[in-house]
């Protein structure tokens, strides 16, 4: 008699998103702290964005790939790669003089396709929670304020767009730290209004 044996296995591995959520949100907020004027453009912008809301998030989206979940995959390897790619937007001018600086209206039309990409991700964020909602739906905005300033040069609008940004960046924050102190209780410690399948 032949039996054939069913074997089942059990993802053991911890939840990626928090790392990716802070990455980003602690990384934007630095950077839009700098929109509304409270400092230069420095160096630890530049550092946060290459190596929290840069190389974190693409080890979560890779992790997150692992672990079957396309979303937040996409989402946390793509906006890695943003932050990434922003920084060399900034430093690659500066290290080799033959390359000339990104004009604004380039920098409007990157930062366009940019405010494209996550309003398609919001969308997406419907079937996930509130939370997520929140984050994505800030950050579509946000993305076309910068288009505007890029364009504009208006320092009130830039100043505003910061504020804007620091919303959205505490909003992906607070959505990574909930994840990881409602696993740890075992119980919703901060509601994320998860979305009832």
């Amino acid at each position: 008699m032949n039996e054939s044996t069913v074997t089942q296995l059990k993802d053991t591995t911890a939840n990626p998103a928090p790392l990716g959520l802070l990455g980003f949100g602690m990384t934007t907020v630095l950077l839009n702290l700098h929109n509304a004027g409270y400092y230069e453009l420095n160096s630890m912008i530049l550092a946060m964005g290459l190596c929290y809301g840069g190389t974190a998030q693409v080890i979560a989206g890779i992790m997150e790939w692992k672990k079957g979940s396309t979303f937040a995959s996409t989402a946390f390897i793509s906006y890695g790669f943003f932050w990434i790619s922003l920084v060399a937007l900034i430093v690659l001018p500066k290290l080799v003089p033959t390359i000339a600086p990104t004009k604004p209206e380039a920098l409007a039309a990157y930062l366009a396709m940019w405010g494209i990409f996550t309003a398609v991700m919001f969308v997406g964020t419907f079937r996930i929670s509130r939370a997520l909602q929140v984050v994505f739906g800030s950050l579509t905005v946000l993305f076309f304020l910068l288009v505007a300033v890029k364009l504009g040069e208006n320092e009130a609008l830039e100043h505003f767009t910061g504020y804007e940004g620091i919303f959205c960046g505490m909003a992906a924050v607070y959505t990574g730290l909930a994840q990881v102190l409602n696993e740890l209780a075992g119980k919703t410690v901060l509601p994320l209004g998860v979305v009832k399948k």
